[in-house]
């Protein structure tokens, strides 16, 4: 069996030092775990031996078997990242996924929803309602911010001022957001009528479960699932289509990459440039379908 200390250092690593959000962290260590099984397969063995010969053999098998460009190119960023912590706590030794060219990924223009479909999925929960209630400051707060949904279910209520109209995002990358004031108004109203009746006092997160504890990643895509079918909205889509809209909403109507790469929480603004070229792609559809002449 391998050596799961080096893991476990990484995971504090990531989870302490880089502050990496809950599904990027468990995405790396999957990665790692997966690549040691291989390896070794069940038998005794120790990372500090890996070669480049072995991460390569690793990600023939996994393009053999038909994964995707996106799920090697990470597998290799998962172990690169990783043999160089173990080298920055110490081990003495090139890094064996260092010089692995990372393999070409055509990149995915975001999906986005119009401002028209954005106000019907946030008109369908009925807030006269508890769970209604709570429903509709969840959708309001993460097309507020753009946040992710692993930052939304990390919120507490002290992470939430609506006197001022921000919110400090610690998951991930720490930055303060402010929120626009249909989203205050629906954070005040779930906090004064739904959540004194779903959760104790004692409980510091601020979005619960219906049984008071907090919520869960799995637990909002149900939710938004059935409010996507209610609104009749049949693309699919995943949770992140509000953080996708949030992006491109703004730089429509004028946001700079630059605020936005801070809002977003990203480190590389090459990120931040996927929203502007989805943008340009959804103009040129328009004008395609419209001039008479295209």
């Amino acid at each position: 069996m391998f050596d799961t200390s080096y893991i476990e250092n990484y995971r504090n690593y990531l989870t302490n030092e880089r502050r990496a959000p809950a599904n990027t962290v468990s995405s790396y260590i999957r990665d790692i775990k997966q690549f040691a099984n291989h390896k070794w397969n069940g038998e005794t063995g120790d990372f500090k031996h890996v070669t480049p010969e072995d991460v390569k053999d690793y990600l023939s098998v996994l393009q053999n078997n038909g994964r995707s460009a996106a799920t090697v190119s990470r597998c290799v960023a998962s172990l690169r990242s990783f043999f160089r912590h173990m080298i920055d706590a110490g081990f003495e030794g090139p890094n064996p996924a260092q010089e692995i060219p990372t393999i070409p990924n055509p990149r995915k223009t975001p999906f986005i929803l119009s401002s028209k479909e954005i106000e019907l999925l946030l008109e369908q929960p009925n807030v006269d309602t508890h769970k209604g209630c709570r429903d509709k400051a969840m959708f309001e707060t993460l097309y507020a911010t753009g946040i992710r949904v692993s930052e939304l279910i990390s919120l507490d209520i002290n992470d939430v001022n609506l006197v001022t109209g921000l919110i400090i995002c610690r998951s991930g990358k720490e930055r303060t957001i402010p929120i626009y004031e249909t989203a205050v108004k629906a954070i005040n109203h779930y906090l004064a009528f739904s959540r004194p009746h779903m959760s104790s006092k004692s409980e510091t997160s601020l979005f619960v479960n219906v049984g008071g504890g907090r919520m869960s990643r799995q637990g909002f895509w149900k939710v938004m699932k059935a409010y996507l079918g209610k609104a009749n909205i049949s693309e699919e889509i995943t949770p992140k289509v509000l953080r996708h809209s949030f992006a491109a909403h703004l730089l429509e109507n004028g946001a700079d990459l630059r605020s936005l790469q801070q809002m977003l929480g990203h480190s590389d603004i090459t990120s931040t440039q996927a929203y502007a070229r989805a943008i340009s792609q959804q103009l040129k559809d328009v004008y395609q379908k419209a001039h008479p002449r295209a």
